[in-house]
Order: structure tokens, then sequence, then C-alpha cells
């Protein structure tokens, strides 16, 4: 409470201008939340991101800031409405989610930094993915890769890494092994970005790739022993929560991968053993994406042969019960 008082104080003790102080406030908060965003439950960040985001929308809006502070202000703006579509999203308010997404996509114009732009064409083809829109998904993910041909920041890797995804939604196996070919070529020309210097979701470490990699082979219905082994890779990578590049939704995801990968392979108990530390998430982590990745570990096990067992039922009803009212909200 005390340091959002100062910071109220900073952003409104100059009225005809935009200290430099007051700058540096929003850009150490800006670097916080996205910090911390991907590592805790949204309900906990949620209204920081919202008043750094009303603040920064305030001071462009006033007219009081200075043209060589303009394009740091848009830069910090697209950030946080970055995440303000994300939250959306994690909600399960995909419409909402697409118009921040839109509004951060003008911000990052504003600022002329098309390493912004690109990531924020890979948000929206995140949340088209998970909405079932996958030829949306596609479109976005390709599109984002036009403002990146000179990138050499993760962004660029994280594109097809989306187009792989979306490719196997619509069963284009093709598309998938061109997209994960690409994005493994562009990982080895990666040179760290200002957005890879912000970490959390805007940047796209080596495992998430994998755990990406992995889930486009799911989705196609592969389930042989080495993918096995990659997803369990990815599980143990994203279990270390004092690694850098640490998210409960990746570890989660990527449990839920390897549950359906188990069940491919007919290994009930594994699969059960996989998804349960997903069950047992409180509701206020459950956003929508883990909820559809539960989903579909659930229409997996109706199909399998061992769908009649007692287990695969018992799993099934805990699963059809796992959704929360409001997805990545508290009860």
């Amino acid at each position: 409470m005390a340091a959002r008082r100062a910071m109220d104080f900073a952003l409104g003790a100059e009225r005809n201008q935009v200290g430099d102080e007051a700058l540096g406030f929003l850009q150490d908060e800006v670097a916080r939340i996205v910090e911390l965003y991907p590592r805790i439950s949204l309900s906990e960040i949620w209204e920081d991101l919202a008043n750094a985001q009303e603040d920064t929308f305030r001071i462009l809006e006033g007219g009081r800031a200075r043209p060589s502070q303009l394009r740091d202000l848009h830069f910090m703006a697209t950030v946080l409405t970055f995440l303000m579509a994300k939250g959306s999203h994690d909600m399960g308010e995909s419409k909402v989610a697409l118009q921040q997404a839109r509004v951060a996509a003008f911000c990052a114009k504003e600022a002329e930094h098309t390493g912004l732009m690109a990531v924020v064409d890979g948000l929206k083809s995140l949340i088209s993915y998970w909405a079932g829109r996958p030829d949306d998904a596609l479109h976005y993910a390709r599109q984002g890769a036009t403002y990146a041909p000179n990138q050499r920041g993760t962004v660029s890797v994280w594109l097809p890494g989306l187009e792989a995804r979306a490719a196997a939604l619509l069963g284009d196996e093709g598309a998938v092994r061109a997209a994960n070919q690409r994005a493994e070529s562009l990982r080895e020309l990666v040179v760290p970005d200002d957005l890879d210097a912000l970490g959390g979701l805007l940047t796209y470490p080596e495992l998430k790739q994998l755990y990406y990699v992995v889930e486009s082979e799911v989705l196609l219905g592969h389930g042989d022993a080495q993918l096995a082994g990659r997803a369990e890779e990815a599980v143990r990578g994203f279990s270390d929560r004092e690694q850098s590049h640490w998210a409960f939704g990746d570890l989660a995801g990527s449990q839920c991968n390897l549950a359906l990968v188990r069940l491919y392979a007919e290994d009930l108990d594994g699969a059960a053993a996989a998804i349960r530390p997903v069950l047992d998430l409180a509701p206020g982590m459950r956003n929508n994406g883990i909820v559809r990745s539960a989903e579909r570990v659930r229409s997996a096990l109706g199909r399998n042969s061992m769908s009649a067992t007692a287990l695969a039922g018992d799993l099934r009803t805990e699963i059809g019960m796992y959704e929360p009212s409001r997805p990545a909200l508290p009860r």
C-alpha cells in the first residue's frame, strides 16, 4: 500500500510533465508484473496490472509526456495490455482478450517496435488456439512472422511453435513438421533482445519449445516411446520452481500432454499419475488453458480401450467437475 501511494504521488507530482522518476516507477512495476504473471494466480496480480495499465494510459492521454518519453510509454502500454489480454484469455473471455490484444497491437505500432508487433500476433494466435479456432490461430502465427524476419529474439521461435500447434489441430502433419523444423533452425540464430530481458511470457525458452513440440505431436495422435520420453523431459524441466522459466501453466500443460501420451500407450495408471497434480490445483490456478488441456485428457479417456474401467470412469467424472465457475479466479 505504501509503495502504491508513493507511485501515485510520483505520477501526479509534476502536473506539466512526466518526470524521469515517475517513468522509472512505471518501468519497475512493469518488470515486476511481467516476472510474476506466469508464476502466481491471476487474482494475486490482476489489480496491480490493471492499475499499471491505467497509469500508463492516463499519462499518454494527458499529454504530459515529452516526445522522448513516448516510445517508452507506448512500449509499457503494449506490454501491460498484452498481459491484460492474456488475463482475459485465462478467464475464458476470448472476445475480450482479442479486443485487448488489438489495443496492444496499436500501442506496439506507436512504439515502432516490430518485436512487440510480432509477440502480440503470437498472443492472438494463442487466444484463438485455445478458443477452438485453429484457422485463426494459424493466420495470426504466420502474420506475426511477417514482422519478425529480422528478429533474433525468441519471439521468432515462438511463432512457428504456435503455427505447429494450430496446424496440429487442423490435422496437417506436413505443416506441423515444417513449422517445428523452422523453429529448430531459428533457435540456433537467437540473440536475446529487450523482450527476452523482461522474461515471463515475453520470452520463449527451449523447454517451452519442447512442450509445444510434444503438444503438436500429441494433437496428431502420436504417442510412441520417444515422444513419451520428451513429454517426461518437459514435465521434469517445468517441475523446478527455482528456474526463471518456471510457469505453473506450462507445467500443467506438460503434465496433461504426458497423460495423453500414456493413454495412447494404454498406460492408464501412468496417465492418472501424470494428471493428478493438475487435478489437485486450487481453483484459482485453473485458468482457461489448463481447463482445456484437462478436457483433452477426459475426451481421450472416453475413447481409450480402457474407458470402461473404474479408474477411467472416476477420472472422467473428476475432470468433468474440474472447471471453476470463473477460470483463473478464486471461487
